[in-house]
């Protein structure tokens, strides 16, 4: 008993440290946990060595089996690991020898008593290998497969490998570990005991075995053959592959290189010898270029041959792809390339320099992002190279080999370029540090577009250059200020300031002030024109040169910072441009003056002078327009380049436009130019029209007697306002209308490009098919859209117009059709959509040749046959007029003809029996007479119709029988079915004179009479008839309609759009084999992966669950998924625990939901899904054309999915990598994401995942970390398989992390396209089958170049979560669809605006990458590769016949946050060069398309905020001065038709109408007009212009703040479900700055303007300033509005007290701004960093103290007092209320006697405050209304000093007053905090607020769910779970 204990307590003892090796508790077992690891699992990556990895997952495969040999294993792996690491210093070293010594004690402490005689270690090891080898058959695997790969042939039977695979790779793995162990623990004892113990026989079966085990490989199995991957029988394969081979000229290899077993040398291997290139980046390359090459290869239809070669073509069309960027860049710096041409170099030695570019940028890391730069690494290695091949022997190169005579390309070329990159990256302080103050990838990039690289790096690279100075670290710099030489930016500053609008966009600004000055002269003149009107608009010439001559002072200032590493050229062209435009604006200005001085003097004369001035100002223009046409206009592009060889022209183009290596040649065809500009005519002439009739004309009277009036009366003490003309009042009056003119242009902008993309849409067929209806009507159309469209082209296709023609054309398509029709409902199945019920009515057979006719789906057929009966006993007709009335529905007609024929077919087959002659007899009988009648239209006389539902009942009996498996019982049964359907037919239904063939009639009688007939039946047993009889047993039973079929909306519109997909225009499919091969690429960080149940099922407040939730908001889905994992749809959630595949199952169904990895992963694996079927069934077709013919195998698809040449098809086109940037850190923390990830690629055998991995290794006994490019797949064992392990020279995030997490990885990508998809994307396998065409867009005609963005279509899935999300979904389905249509079409100016657009892969990974990642400046990665692409005459389309799903945000912090991300990114764009060099080279219409749908909206967004204050600030002028309620009562004109139309522009801007015309034209194009008219009034109802109003303020912040101060970053907004009530507090903090401040100025702006402005009436002050009011009442309470139980009493009491503890908790060291108001207050100052800034927000603070000045000479007391003095006494009344302040919050830690002496004086003090109040009131004309105008003046006062103090916080921390700040701060708060919680309390009272609030957001279903739950109050049935 005591042995039996201490054996349970060992165990126990084992499990707890195998428990704690692996992260997990001991216990039960945690019925939600992921599959366990093993041992394996544990192994810290310090050790860095795969073999301890193995042996201890061999050792826990054979645990079971033999525990010592288990025991042996383990101690080989801990010597192992103490070899690697004897001091145990690594990470997690200690950890891992200390749990494994454990392990094996236990193991030990288990044996029988007895010592242990490790010399049996190794005998012990060989018995068991034996063994196992016998007991796993291990020789008969050998001899199938040895037979198998003789044979060739690898699908006879599809899946019969792959059920084999598993168990055999499990096994030799082990084996081969066990060998490994075995060869190893010999080597210990003396070599004669050695070959005692393991003799040769041995020896050889185990090298046998290890050659068996399958060597780790991504795509292509190169380095070993794989049995169950027949990608390397493909002939583009083979011919690839030895199209590398080593050939005859390159130098001869020492012995020494290592010879791989599995294949020939190559040059790769060369390469690799020569620069010393990294292992695994050859390999990579290697399969990288094999794959290029053999995908070309495969596109020109070259026959299959027996020894395949490959083309020329192949080789020439990578060659130039690869090395175009390369060979631009050689004609740029008038440089030789390495080639003299093409033509004249060998096809190998295009391959050898293909393959070192790509060995090259494999490599590069960072670096990859300076694509001119590796331009430069691969010409100096390709020249050292052409030095190299002239010797006979391989020699290493001399700039890749290091002092110690090591060769690294790594080291010598990659790192010193790493170290300078990083140096610069870590002195931008974290993205703090002006951009101006580092280089960055641009910079560094830029370097290398001129010639001085050669000079000054030469090669090897000399590192003393300038170039490679690191900069004295910031910190450094305040203590040495004469550090280090730093070297300067490159070509362009990224200088922070507003102006950087101007410089970019200058032609933009110089045209509308130009115009807004024309049009106000014009008007000013009452619009004639005569010598005055015109002398006075040649003005505009000035303006002109004024503007130029700024734009050029601004040329200047922001290349400051970069003069000393900018070209001559470029220095001397800004200094020319300079000079000669401060001459010409000097000259122009002194001519006009004396213009206007000579007409003065005599008005009807026209002087010389003003000649002069009009032919210079015609010359200028002349050459303007000269070079515009020759640089921008498409047609004359070639003349302009003939004009380079005058001087003069070139001269004149080099001062007209800049000249960099980018941006060269952006112009584009004719036509389309055409197209833009026709679209800019009608938005300019739209917005000056508006303009001059509506904003300036009406101005004008105004002003004229404005400024005629003479004012002298002021209500304050004045400045400024006099002998001015009023000019303030003239200001104030056009600011709000100047604003709306330069942001109108976009308002008009969205109306026409809405108009225009809704025509566009039309055009392409967009929206007819809107409706099931639809569906439904169109559908015996599809098959053959289907043929046209997806599917390759059958040169046999019938295409004849006779009637038995068409029939069977259109069985041919519905035969090629149905197969892929079905997948898609069989998909829609298994994602929940669709019920077993539906998807049998959607399934469409097979039509495979046994009925003459096309069977459709029963969703379309059934109930027709109960509706043909009605109408035929209801009938009197004739027969024609009967099949008239029949045929009016299609599908009643069809489905009355396949009755019919299928009858006949079921009989037949059933009766037609040996011994049963008669029976057939009999069918034919019948149906002979039935198409007798129907040839003489006598059928309603020879049929007894009123008989058809005894008919119909009959057969429907006897199908009910025939469908069951046979018994005797049901035999008999079918007999008795037949004899009575026999009875029917003979003497009920048929009257035709039997007369005829009385022999058949009388046979039968006899049969019937004797009781022979039908006694012998042919029971249904083929698949094909069985099929057939439950498909009419169907038709005959359904009553019911289908029309509704599918109910679930998603399933519809997937539906819908596909089949609508099918009629617009698109390339034709090719084959699978000869399509463009593409990778799927999605960068993954921390987000979830699966939810697991923790996340499933917890609660929030009021007990709702994330579970619950979906429930609610899809119950038929969640149905559904009960019925297909078998249990009845009211099953409670409590049965789901008792088994754990179902649990994980719930897991995945909820997280294919959310916005998930798992979501995305199983929506991109589709494309392979949709390629192994369209392959698989090309494979089926490919001898017979018209193989939809009758007994055609096409149909039949089951097992595809195993079929190794479809896999391997599919495999070759389609890569998908997942890009997890810290995997191999969540996998050592045992994170839950890293196991997800781990399942993930367990279902998804295709899926690669990527990561970096961080290793700690030990070097002259330091630790150093060193950073690895890893990529895995799943292996057999259930862990991870590394295919490729590339190091890195550090740590790759030097940048913004997504783009560095993209640019590691895409070394693994393959193919000629890839995709970039974010991991809240989703994708459908009906639009996977499209893919195949969209790529060939790629090879169309879309302008001048050929495309490299193929945009795609998004569908925002995420609308129906919240009103809110639907919001978000319909702006962005507006944006993605219709805005991105326009951009494409006709303005060209679409750049990449995210995911899921396709990139020519090739063209951008030669070009810097698919994203830009410098910190802080590139925040927004996406666009710039947009951008680059642009600027690198890239050509971006969009394509809307395919679409791919995006989730977006759906919570209002959520959207604040993305919003502002995207906001502060544009803000940063402003800075950028990419920005304003497309500004600057495109053309006029061009760069207008460009500006207003980029920055631009985001600065007419801020200009919408700036009209409001604006208005306000000239209202306040106005009624505080006393100027308006003068110029009002001399004449009523501050009112007028130009401010009404300005502040109703404004509103209408404010609230989202504009925002909405595009998105309601989108509805009304794809869903009808009146589904359009719902949506809009629901989302009014809906309070969607809050929303919007709301957005506007978010915008508006977070894009001014960051272009004043920066500050942008990355901003992770949770992608979860709202299901969470918000606390006060955090919508607090998030609101607080960004609008709560704005909207209570906005509030004290309107209540000042009521108190002292002059108003007609109530009605006159709420028309005026109702839209002010909305702003800020919107900006206020719309973040509590959208909060789920935002207005619950319970709620709202607890967020006050929560809210009051954060305001009061002071906070300390470590305190987080979530904790404490402190710590939040400074962290909302710490984006005010540079004495710019402060000076910044000093001067716009500035804008608070005119609040004072014009109210206290408003007070009562002061009477008509304008003095000075009035308002200096009013700052002694605030210095006064500041120093009270301080008394009545005064709290130092002081003694008790002191606090009380200190409560006496604060008490007399309030006691004095109050006795002088009184007092005041009383004696003097001080009223109680001046106390409140008091606070009035002294509020904005205080923010004013406040916002000053922060400003300067340093300072003041110095002076010692920041305490005293701090304490006014959290007052200011306070006030603001109760002013918006006190009406959210007032109606938290009425719980009907409550109510509508919760429906205003959420569904109905959720709403009601909502509902219950809280009566319920705690009985959610999830408890249980």
């Amino acid at each position: 008993m005591v042995m039996k204990e201490m054996s349970r307590t060992e165990e126990l003892w084992e499990r707890l440290v195998r428990g704690a090796l692996r992260g997990r508790r001991v216990g039960g077992g945690d019925l939600y946990s992921q599959p366990e690891a093993g041992l394996a699992a544990i192994v810290p990556s310090s050790l860095a060595n795969k073999d301890i990895d193995d042996i201890l997952r061999a050792a826990d495969e054979i645990e079971d089996d033999d525990p010592n040999v288990s025991r042996i294993l383990c101690e080989h792996a801990y010597s192992l690991s103490q070899n690697l690491d004897p001091n145990s210093e690594g990470r997690g070293v200690l950890q891992f020898k200390t749990g494994l010594m454990s392990v094996i004690k236990q193991k030990l402490a288990k044996r029988e008593a007895g010592g242990i005689d490790r010399s049996n270690d190794i005998a012990r090891l060989r018995e068991f290998y034996k063994q196992y080898r016998q007991l796993n058959d291990v020789d008969k695997h050998r001899e199938e497969e040895l037979k198998l790969r003789e044979s060739g042939v690898f699908s006879g039977n599809l899946g019969e490998l792959e059920r084999k695979t598993l168990k055999r790779k499990r096994v030799l793995a082990t084996l081969k570990v066990l060998g490994s162990v075995l060869d190893q623990l010999s080597k210990d004892v003396s070599p004669e005991e050695a070959e005692r113990l393991i003799p040769e026989e041995l020896k050889r079966v185990m090298e046998l075995d290890a050659a068996m085990t399958e060597v780790p490989y991504n795509i292509i199995p190169l380095d070993a053959p794989s049995l169950t991957n027949v990608i390397v029988t493909f002939p583009e394969v083979k011919a690839a592959i030895s199209s590398l081979k080593y050939f005859r000229d390159l130098p001869k290899l020492p012995s020494t290189f290592p010879t791989p077993d599995s294949r020939n040398l190559d040059m790769l291997d060369y390469l690799h010898y020569t620069f010393g290139f990294q292992k695994d980046n050859v390999s990579n390359q290697r399969e990288h270029i094999i794959h290029l090459l053999a995908n070309e290869q495969s596109r020109l239809l070259i026959p299959d041959d027996t020894e395949p070669t490959l083309h020329e073509a192949a080789v020439q069309k990578v060659f130039l792809k690869s090395l175009d960027n390369y060979t631009k860049w050689c004609n740029y710096l008038g440089i030789p390339p390495l080639w003299n041409s093409s033509e004249a170099i060998s096809r190998e030695k295009k391959l050898l320099l293909v393959s070192l570019y790509f060995l090259i940028w494999g490599e590069a890391a960072n670096v990859r992002f300076l694509p001119e730069c590796l331009c430069y690494i691969f010409h100096q290695m390709g020249m050292e190279l052409e030095v190299i091949l002239r010797q006979q022997d391989a020699q290493l190169a001399k700039s890749c080999v290091s002092e110690s005579g090591v060769v690294s390309f790594m080291d010598e070329v990659i790192c010193p370029l790493y170290d300078i990159i990083s140096a610069e990256a870590a002195n931008n302080n974290n993205g703090r540090a002006p951009h101006s103050a580092w280089r960055n990838y641009d910079d560094f990039n830029e370097y290398f577009w001129s010639n001085h690289c050669f000079f000054q790096l030469s090669w090897p690279w000399d590192k003393t250059s300038d170039f490679f100075v690191k900069p004295t670290p910031r910190s450094k710099n305040i203590l040495m200020s004469t550090g280090g030489k730093h070297f300067g930016k490159t070509s362009f500053v990224e200088h922070r300031s507003f102006l950087h609008l101007y410089h970019s966009f200058h032609r933009l600004w110089i045209f509308l002030l130009i115009m807004f000055q024309g049009l106000t002269l014009i008007a000013i003149n009452n619009g004639r024109f005569n010598a005055r009107s015109i002398r006075e608009i040649l003005s505009v010439g000035v303006t002109y040169f004024v503007m130029k001559f700024v734009q050029c002072l601004l040329d200047m200032v922001v290349m400051y910072g970069a003069y000393t590493t900018s070209s001559c050229l470029a220095v001397t062209r800004i200094f020319l441009r300079f000079i000669g435009y401060t001459i010409a604006s000097v000259v122009i200005c002194f001519i006009y003056v004396r213009i206007l001085q000579e007409s003065s003097r005599n008005p009807s004369g026209s002087p010389i002078i003003y000649r002069v001035y009009v032919i210079f100002l015609a010359i200028y223009a002349g050459s303007k327009l000269f070079l515009g046409f020759l640089l921008r206009i498409p047609a004359c592009h070639r003349l302009s380049n003939k004009c380079d060889s005058w001087p003069l022209v070139r001269f004149m183009k080099w001062m007209h436009q800049e000249h960099y290596y980018v941006g060269r040649g952006m112009y584009e065809r004719a036509s389309d130019f055409i197209k833009y500009l026709f679209f800019w005519v009608i938005v300019l002439g739209s917005k000056f029209s508006f303009a001059y009739f509506l904003l300036i004309r009406p101005l004008i009277v105004p002003t004229r007697l404005i400024v005629d009036m003479d004012i002298r009366l002021y209500s304050w003490h004045d400045f400024v306002s006099q002998h001015n003309h009023n000019a303030l009042t003239v200001v104030s009056l056009w600011a709000p209308v100047l604003a709306i003119y330069l942001l109108d242009t976009y308002l008009f902008y969205t109306v026409i490009s809405a108009v225009w993309g809704f025509l566009l849409g039309a055009r392409d067929r967009l929206g007819e098919i809107r409706s099931l209806d639809a569906v439904h009507q169109l559908f015996e159309k599809f098959p053959e859209a289907f043929m046209k469209t997806l599917h390759i082209p059958l040169s046999n296709r019938i295409s004849t117009e006779s009637p038995a023609q068409n029939v069977e054309k259109q069985k041919i398509d519905a035969t090629h059709f149905a197969p892929f029709w079905n997948e898609i409902v069989k998909n829609l199945r298994e994602e929940d959509y669709v019920n077993d019920v539906e998807t049998e009515l959607l399934h469409m057979p097979k039509n495979s040749g046994i009925l003459p006719l096309v069977q459709w789906p029963l969703f379309l057929l059934v109930s027709k046959i109960f509706l043909a009966k009605d109408i035929a006993l209801d009938s009197r007709d004739s027969q024609e007029e009967l099949w008239d009335r029949v045929t009016r529905d299609d599908y009643m007609k069809y489905a009355i003809i396949e009755c019919f024929h299928s009858i006949k077919y079921i009989l037949t087959a059933v009766l037609d029996t040996e011994g049963n002659h008669e029976g057939k007899q009999w069918v034919e009988r019948i149906y002979e007479d039935i198409l007798a009648s129907i040839r003489k239209s006598s059928i309603h006389i020879d049929l007894q119709l009123d008989k058809l539902p005894l008919v119909i009942q009959k057969v429907t009996a006897l199908l009910g029988i025939l469908k069951k498996d046979q018994t005797p019982e049901l035999e008999s049964g079918a007999v008795r079915a037949f004899l009575d359907l026999y009875d029917v037919m003979r003497k009920d239904v048929l009257s035709v004179n039997m007369q005829d063939n009385y022999e058949t009639w009388n046979m039968l009688s006899k049969a019937r009479a004797d009781g022979s007939l039908f006694q012998k039946l042919n029971w249904p047993k083929d698949a094909e008839l069985k099929s057939q009889i439950s498909r009419l047993y169907s038709l005959f039973t359904v009553k019911d309609s289908a029309a509704s079929i599918p109910k679930n909306l998603e399933a519809r519109r997937r539906l819908e759009f596909f089949t609508n997909s099918l009629f617009m225009e698109k390339p034709r499919a090719k084959p699978v084999r000869e399509m463009l091969s593409f990778s799927v690429f999605t960068p993954y960080y921390s987000e979830i992966v699966l939810y697991s149940m923790v996340d499933l099922l917890k609660k929030n407040e009021d007990g709702i669950s994330t579970l619950f939730y979906l429930q609610k908001i899809y119950p038929d889905e969640w149905r559904n998924f009960l019925n297909r994992i078998g249990l009845d749809e009211n099953t409670s959630e409590l049965a789901l625990g008792d088994n754990p595949s179902h649990i994980l199952e719930l897991r995945f169904w909820a997280s294919y939901r959310g916005q998930t990895l798992a979501r995305t992963v199983r929506g991109m694996m589709y494309y392979r899904k949709a390629l192994m079927l369209q392959a698989y069934l090309e494979q089926i077709s490919a001898g017979d054309s018209e193989s939809g013919s009758l007994g055609s195998p096409l149909a039949d698809i089951e097992g595809f999915e195993l079929s190794p040449q479809a896999r391997a098809q599919a495999d070759l086109k389609f890569t998908y990598v997942v890009t997890c940037q810290i995997y191999g850190k969540q996998k050592e923390e045992h994170k839950p994401e890293a196991a997800d990830i781990a399942l993930l690629m367990q279902r998804n055998e295709a899926l690669r995942v990527a990561f970096i991995d961080v290793v700690e290794t030990l070097k002259d006994g330091k630790v150093q970390t060193e950073y690895f490019s890893r990529l895995v797949k799943a292996d057999i064992s259930g862990k991870d398989k590394e295919i490729y392990s590339i190091k890195l020279p550090g740590n790759p995030k030097l940048g913004e992390g997504k783009p560095e997490n993209q640019n590691h990885a895409i070394i693994f990508t393959r193919g000629n396209a890839i995709q970039t998809i974010d991991m809240n994307q989703d994708n459908y396998f009906e639009e996977a089958l499209k893919v195949r065409n969209l790529l060939e867009e790629f090879h169309c005609d879309h302008g001048l170049r050929p495309p490299t963005i193929l945009g795609v279509r998004e569908h925002v899935f995420t609308g129906s979560v919240s009103s809110l999300a639907s919001f978000m979904s319909n702006q962005e389905t507006s944006f993605v669809t219709l805005g991105q249509r326009v951009l494409a079409n006709p303005l060209k100016v679409r750049m990449h605006y995210g995911h899921p657009d396709v990139f020519d892969r090739i063209f951008h990974i030669t070009r810097g990458g698919i994203s830009k990642a410098s910190r802080v400046i590139n925040i927004s990665e996406d666009i710039y590769s947009g951008f680059n692409s642009t600027l690198r005459q890239g050509n971006v389309t969009h394509h809307e016949y395919i679409q791919v799903g995006k989730g977006r945000d759906v919570g209002l912090n959520q959207i604040a946050l993305f919003e502002g991300k995207v906001a502060g990114g544009n803000g940063e764009q402003v800075l950028s060069r990419d920005i304003y060099r497309l500004g600057q080279l495109f053309d006029f219409f061009r760069m207008l398309s460009f500006y207003f749908t980029t920055v631009g909206y985001y600065f007419c967004t801020m200009l919408t905020v700036l009209t409001v204050y604006a208005f306000l600030y000239g209202r306040i002028y106005l009624a505080l001065s006393g100027v308006g309620e003068t110029i009002q009562d001399r004449s009523d004109i501050l009112e007028n038709a130009s401010l009404d139309a300005a502040l109703n522009a404004q509103f209408l801007f404010q609230i989202g109408i504009f925002t909405a015309v595009p998105m309601i034209l989108g509805i009304i194009l794809e869903q009808g007009f009146l589904k359009a008219v719902v949506s809009f009034v629901t989302m009014q109802f809906q309070l969607c212009t809050v929303f919007f109003t709301f957005s506007l303020g978010t915008r508006t912040h977070y894009f001014g703040r960051t272009i004043l101060h920066g500050g942008a970053r990355y901003q992770a907004t949770g992608r979860g479900f709202v299901v969470r009530h918000i606390k006060f507090t955090e919508n607090y903090r998030l609101y607080a700055r960004s609008h709560f401040v704005k909207a209570m100025e906005i509030v004290l702006l309107l209540v000042v303007y009521l108190a002292y402005g002059y108003n007609r009436g109530a009605v006159s002050y709420i028309l005026l300033t109702i839209s002010s009011w909305f702003l800020a009442l919107s900006w206020l309470f719309a973040p509590y509005l959208f909060n789920p139980s935002g207005f619950e009493w319970q709620k709202t009491v607890e967020d006050f007290r929560d809210w009051t503890s954060w305001l009061l908790y002071r906070g300390g060291i470590g305190v987080k701004g979530e904790e404490s108001w402190e710590a939040w207050w400074d962290e909302e100052l710490s984006h005010i960093r540079t004495f710019r800034g402060r000076v910044l927000e000093t001067i716009l603070s500035l804008r608070f103290f005119i609040f004072q000045y014009g109210i206290v000479y408003k007070l009562q007391v002061q009477g008509d007092n304008t003095s000075l003095t009035v308002y200096g006494f009013s700052w002694a009344v605030f210095a006064a209320l500041i120093l009270l302040f301080k008394v009545f919050t005064f709290s130092q830690q002081i003694s008790v006697n002191f606090q009380l002496l200190l409560r006496l004086v604060q008490g007399i003090a309030f006691l004095l405050v109050v006795a002088g109040l009184v007092a005041a009131i009383v004696l003097t004309t001080l009223s109680v209304t001046d106390i409140f105008a008091c606070i009035l003046a002294f509020l904005p006062t205080g923010w004013g000093l406040l916002s000053i103090a922060c400003a300067w916080k340093p300072l003041v921390k110095r002076l010692g007053l920041w305490k005293s700040i701090r304490s006014i701060g959290r007052l200011y708060d306070a006030f603001m905090g109760m002013l918006i919680i006190v009406p959210i309390a007032f109606f938290s009272w009425f719980p009907f607020v409550s109510t509508f609030q919760t429906r205003l957001m959420f569904n109905q279903a959720f709403s009601r769910g909502l509902e219950i739950s809280l009566i319920l109050a705690g009985n959610n049935p999830n408890t249980g779970i």
